[in-house]
């Protein structure tokens, strides 16, 4: 989801440059992976996310997002707080309004996949967020696009093109093609929506690296009521601003906040024992999680294009996350040489 990728890339970058809280240091030595145990479980709460998502058809999933953008502006409120954070700092006002909007229109575009099409499919795109920000930071700040970054790329949009299945590709040559092609249930809208979310989330973080002075904080708090009012305003005029009425249905929704405010609090404390690299690669389990949770509650059972498509694009996004973590080790590290594809240029 673009808001736990934009606060990975947020908090990693403020903890690589050597803030690291030293009263938590005691529950690293005892457990060295629990960054990484911290991330998976942080990926089990925004998959069951995405379930909820998926599971309440009688509510609007923009309304859903309001009550999602809670858990998102919940623990943001007190750190910025606590860290006596300028919540709104004059120089970056524009850019956080445009980092806002288009961190919540991706988001509200990826609810909408989500909701008509597989839940691994949708997973797999929005998760590719990581791999097309070297375009738009190419385009916009002017950074270097090496051929590792090439490689990624193209990896992930064959990995895409798997999961969607256009026909133009997927024509009825076969009628192993045929039958993937009938057995697709979701319109054309949930893969325009789940590819228009990824662009979205690649731009926020181009415009992420604008603000990367700013404590995550400021930039989540911002995130949180610009993106609460922004998805009651759109609520108001499709007219589906309303409680839900049925119990189970409340529960869930308040469950949806909850497990955001969960996922969110975990990412923050994995970045804290764990570098953003490795921490990324332990997020590819929100993937697993989907498949899991598609064939257990919606009982889909994923086709062999959507399996190789999720294993390119995951691919991309490990490799991505391995080539952070290789940059940040000494220049004489024997790892970081026996590494040396990773930084194809």
């Amino acid at each position: 989801m673009p808001e736990h990728l934009e606060l990975q890339q947020l908090v990693g970058g403020v903890l690589q440059s050597g803030v690291r809280h030293r009263s938590l240091s005691w529950l690293q030595c005892s457990c060295p992976y629990l960054g990484i145990i911290l991330a998976t479980v942080s990926s089990f709460f925004f998959s069951l996310c995405s379930v909820i998502v998926k599971g309440l058809v009688d509510i609007n999933p923009i309304e859903l997002a309001t009550f999602r953008f809670i858990g998102v502006l919940l623990p943001s409120i007190p750190i910025a707080i606590y860290k006596q954070e300028r919540i709104f700092p004059r120089g970056k006002r524009i850019i956080l309004v445009l980092r806002c909007f288009v961190g919540t229109t991706g988001l509200m575009l990826s609810f909408y996949a989500f909701r008509h099409m597989p839940l691994a499919d949708a997973s797999v795109i929005i998760f590719s967020t990581p791999v097309f920000v070297a375009i738009f930071a190419r385009l916009f700040l002017r950074e270097q696009c090496g051929m590792f970054n090439v490689i990624t790329i193209v990896f992930t949009l064959i990995g895409v093109v798997l999961i969607t299945r256009p026909p133009y590709f997927f024509h009825e040559s076969t009628n192993l093609v045929a039958e993937q092609v009938i057995d697709t249930n979701y319109d054309l809208w949930g893969p325009v929506a789940a590819l228009s979310s990824t662009l979205f989330g690649a731009n926020a973080y181009v415009l992420l690296r604008a603000l990367k002075g700013l404590h995550f904080s400021v930039i989540m708090t911002n995130f949180g009521a610009f993106a609460l009012v922004y998805t009651i305003i759109v609520c108001y005029v499709l007219g589906a601003l309303c409680w839900p009425l049925c119990g189970s249905d409340r529960l869930l929704v308040i469950a949806l906040a909850l497990f955001s405010f969960g996922g969110q609090i975990l990412l923050t404390l994995a970045l804290q024992f764990e570098q953003a690299g490795p921490v990324a690669i332990a997020r590819s389990a929100d993937i697993v999680f989907a498949f899991i949770w598609q064939i257990m509650f919606f009982k889909e059972t994923p086709n062999f294009y959507s399996v190789l498509g999720a294993l390119l694009v995951v691919s991309s996004v490990a490799l991505s996350g391995l080539r952070k973590w290789a940059l940040a080790l000494p220049r004489d590290s024997n790892l970081r040489k026996r590494l040396f594809f990773l930084f194809l240029e």
